[in-house]
């Protein structure tokens, strides 16, 4: 008999990082945001693989302070740098669907619900943070990248 003894989540995140940031540039290739492909899959890669880095790190450690630092610093740059911000946040969000992938197939089903949480709880604040940058940067200067007029549609007198 040959019995595997499971993963954890840690050891995912470590033994198949190679392959979820592959598939997660994959995911952001088929999305043609404008301003990832400006900077070419190259930098991409090298984002999306900095960015699981620090989810692996944060959930490791259970400390959130450097993914918060670093989506602080990308916003800033990002920013500067004229990305919108729905392009910055597909970055972590297919980063995430792609780990969670991963973890479903993996993991025992019993280890679900933490790995989820855990994954989406560092993700989670990584956007967060990103978000609320942006739009404190976003609010000093105006930016095509907030218009959320599309979002009030069908509001008039509500």
């Amino acid at each position: 008999m040959n019995f595997r003894i499971p993963m954890t989540l840690n050891e995912l995140l470590h033994e198949h990082s190679a392959v979820i940031v592959e598939e997660a540039a994959g995911a952001m290739s088929r999305a043609h945001l404008k301003s990832y492909e400006k900077s070419g899959s190259e930098h991409t890669h090298q984002r999306l693989k900095a960015l699981l880095v620090l989810t692996t790190r944060a959930v490791k450690e259970r400390n959130l302070g450097p993914m918060v630092a670093h989506a602080d610093s990308i916003a800033r740059e990002r920013f500067a740098s004229g990305f919108n911000l729905w392009e910055v946040q597909t970055a972590f969000n297919v980063l995430e669907e792609t780990i969670w992938i991963h973890i479903l197939k993996q993991l025992p089903p019993t280890e679900y619900a933490e790995a989820l949480g855990l994954v989406s709880t560092v993700l989670g604040t990584g956007k967060d943070t990103l978000a609320r940058r942006y739009v404190s940067l976003a609010s000093k200067t105006k930016a095509s990248s907030l218009n959320l007029q599309s979002l009030f549609t069908g509001m008039e007198g509500a």
